[in-house]
């Protein structure tokens, strides 16, 4: 796949710079081509490759966490049927969709986004960058949209690990994961219990002498089927119009339920985990959370491997609070010890938003700290820029794609009113209150969460966690409330 690579002379103008090339940059870009043929625009993505967060990926077993169903594009057919897919097949299946699509002619990759400021004067944005010889280079547009994720790419996040400096071996991060890293023989102590410690664990004990899973404390697990079976007796077209429509609905009943009968829901899940355990391990040692289903995620078990793993004799797990890591491996509080050639991190996140880029507007820094979320798309007094947002309760794409959708109604309405300008301002009953803007409880949330923006009470104010309702809304709903427009100059 070609990407452009063209260098510009002077500063560039376009209606639309969209910054960041993974899931959500993609789908914006597509929309942006087909919605809004005659706007000019660009992405500009800072990595070697499209992918995003996916390419950035690449530790063993790395894969979904939601249904590819939901997560690929409504506008570009998956070219496989299982639900759950390797990071590998989602990289081939962004690579297909860029060039079927004839995106790459778009993207221009080595190019980091280092500061916008929006000048109300102007009614645009001034945006500067530095393409990967180091040179800087100035764009301008009418309209930024951030696709660059909700976590920072640089910096993982610093768990807490009592003693970790004194380990004598090698400490990991999944982010970091080194290409070609050799573990055969070694002894690995992983620690986490959310998606990414699920996804590696199977992966692991093929090469390594010992894996051994430490956990603070046991999440929810769901082992299901990784396979489809439709296609065998339906036409395609039939069988990806069911799939995109029953999932946009069926994990947001699954967390409805979870609300409302908790109880009923944490019972079913314990039980489905029993059934699997092997016998050495203790169900409500290692597999019995403290809190309900969804209020952190419950992370899918592909075809039960994840369970499948533990009755190999070369994988351990070990439940509890660290009392520290010493020379060469890890004691618990209980006493137990893990012994470790390299140890994993696995976390969580560094959640941040912007992508480090210096926001500004009239030279004034912008802050992302509590302010109040628009349509779950735009930023309270920041003009003319969306940024792309997905789901904690169901698959990115969704979510992301429901802000390109706003993105192109808006465009349209602008142009029609000879607008050329949209600030979001809050309103008086929709600032009553604060709700947060991710909907989870995990230990990398709650560090992040006071720099997070918020949702306020009301309008189009309101959080936004409610996928089929949200879908409409998008592409039928109330799009300019809480706006105020400024005709062109």
């Amino acid at each position: 796949m070609a990407i452009s690579q063209q260098t510009p002379a002077s500063t560039e103008d376009f209606d639309v710079l969209i910054i960041g090339a993974g899931i959500s940059g993609i789908n914006c870009a597509y929309r942006v081509q087909t919605e809004l043929p005659n706007v000019k625009f660009t992405v500009l993505e800072s990595r070697d490759r499209i992918g995003g967060t996916w390419d950035l990926y690449q530790y063993p077993g790395v894969r979904s966490d939601s249904d590819m169903y939901s997560m690929g594009f409504t506008w570009h057919p998956l070219p496989f049927d299982q639900p759950i897919a390797a990071g590998a097949q989602i990289m081939e299946y962004l690579f297909d969709a860029v060039s079927k699509h004839r995106l790459d002619q778009h993207i221009r990759l080595r190019h980091l986004v280092k500061s916008a400021n929006w000048s109300t004067s102007d009614q645009t944005w001034d945006v500067v960058v530095q393409e990967h010889e180091g040179l800087p280079k100035r764009f301008s547009a009418r309209w930024i949209i951030l696709g660059t994720g909700y976590f920072d790419y640089e910096i993982p996040l610093q768990a807490d690990i009592p003693g970790l400096g004194n380990f004598k071996g090698q400490v990991i991060s999944p982010q970091f994961w080194p290409p070609g890293f050799n573990y055969n023989d070694k002894k690995i102590a992983l620690i986490g219990s959310g998606a990414t410690a699920i996804s590696m664990l199977p992966a692991l004990p093929e090469r390594a002498s010992k894996v051994t899973m430490v956990q603070r404390s046991p999440t929810y697990i769901s082992p299901s089927p990784n396979i489809g079976w439709l296609q065998n007796y339906f036409p395609r077209f039939l069988v990806n119009g069911y799939r995109r429509i029953r999932y946009l609905f069926s994990p947001y009943l699954v967390v409805l339920l979870c609300h409302y009968f908790p109880d009923v829901v944490k019972e079913s899940l314990l039980a489905e985990m029993k059934k699997l355990l092997p016998n050495r391990f203790d169900l409500e040692t290692h597999f019995t959370p403290r809190y309900s289903p969804w209020d952190q995620r419950i992370r899918l078990d592909p075809d039960g491997q994840f369970f499948s793993t533990l009755h190999l004799p070369n994988v351990d797990l070990v439940t509890g609070d660290i009392d520290t890591v010493t020379s060469n491996g890890i004691k618990m509080r209980d006493g137990q010890e893990v012994d470790a050639d390299i140890i994993v991190p696995a976390t969580g996140f560094n959640m941040m938003m912007g992508g480090k880029i210096n926001l500004q507007v009239d030279n004034e820094p912008v802050s992302w700290q509590r302010r109040y979320i628009w349509n779950g798309a735009m930023l309270d007094s920041v003009p003319n820029m969306m940024f792309m947002f997905g789901y904690t309760n169901h698959a990115w794409t969704l979510g992301a794609d429901n802000t390109a959708i706003v993105l192109a109604r808006l465009w349209r309405f602008m142009d029609r009113k000879a607008v050329k300008t949209a600030i979001p301002r809050v309103t008086e009953d929709a600032a009553i209150g604060t709700q947060r803007m991710w909907q989870l409880n995990a230990t990398y949330v709650l560090a992040a969460d006071d720099q997070l923006p918020v949702y306020g009470m009301s309008g189009n104010w309101k959080l936004r966690n409610r996928p089929p309702v949200d879908w409409f809304h998008a592409r039928w709903g109330d799009f300019t409330s809480g706006l105020e427009f400024i005709s062109k100059s």
